[in-house]
């Protein structure tokens, strides 16, 4: 892949993931989920989750659980960039009103993109707190 390609496909990735950033901050998982692949396995700290299904519900847990959360993410890191697949690094961090009281936390995470007919997709993320 010549250096060109790339940063194409780097501005197109890191635009991918900031729009599931945006996503994730609206709350609405019908926005998040077409950037989730059918077949996605997410693990958190709170544990491991398979397909969509799953996978959605563990994103409306924490919708649910964190109000007004707001979700950052910082230091994002490109590590394997292909035509059809790629892996990101990153640093995380999010402040919300948990069980009436500000909370806020931090980690990093990784995400794996494919591209499918769909676009882009994440086929894996994993977050893990500080």
């Amino acid at each position: 892949m010549e250096i060109l390609d790339r940063e194409i496909l780097v501005d197109e990735l890191t635009a991918v993931m900031r729009g599931y950033e945006a996503a994730n901050n609206t709350h609405d998982i019908e926005r998040v989920l077409p950037y989730i692949a059918e077949d996605a396995s997410y693990w958190f700290s709170d544990g491991s989750h398979e397909g969509h299904e799953q996978v959605r519900s563990a994103i409306e847990a924490t919708f649910r659980a964190i109000q007004d959360e707001r979700y950052l993410v910082d230091e994002l890191t490109w590590v394997l960039v292909q035509a059809n697949g790629a892996v990101c690094r990153y640093r995380f961090s999010w402040t919300g009103i948990v069980d009436g009281q500000p909370r806020s936390g931090a980690g990093r995470g990784t995400n794996v993109f494919v591209r499918r007919h769909e676009g882009w997709q994440i086929v894996h993320e994993q977050l893990t707190a500080d």
